[in-house]
């Protein structure tokens, strides 16, 4: 069975930063494209970084130039560095990652972690 989980959330005040972190867990035989995904109250969820596993990366124009996104493939540990917080920001971070086992391909989620920007 294949487990995200994720830690590093919390409060921080506008101009802050945060790092979460994203670990995936199991009978993982290759994970291809990982990423960091939001969603704020009364929204949608919306892509907010994603890496392959060659690192190539993709980020929201919200983010650009704020976030980085990292990976470990080693660890199958993906990262996101949020630097200068807005408290637009402020939403339930999902972990996403393409798994492949020995038996199928899946899309996993994380449990999620809050992060609320807020003087």
């Amino acid at each position: 069975q294949v487990q995200l989980v994720e830690s590093g959330g919390g409060l921080v005040q506008p101009g802050g930063s945060l790092r979460l972190s994203c670990a995936a867990s199991g009978s993982i035989f290759r994970v291809n494209i990982m990423g960091w995904y939001r969603q704020a109250p009364g929204k949608e969820r919306e892509l907010v970084a994603a890496i392959t596993s060659g690192v190539d990366t993709n980020y929201a124009d919200s983010v650009k130039g704020r976030f980085t996104i990292s990976r470990d493939n080693a660890k199958n540990t993906v990262y996101l560095q949020m630097n200068s917080l807005k408290l637009e920001d402020t939403a339930v971070y999902y972990c996403n990652a393409d798994i492949v086992t020995m038996v199928s391909r899946d899309d996993y989620w994380g449990q999620g972690t809050q992060v609320t920007v807020s003087s």
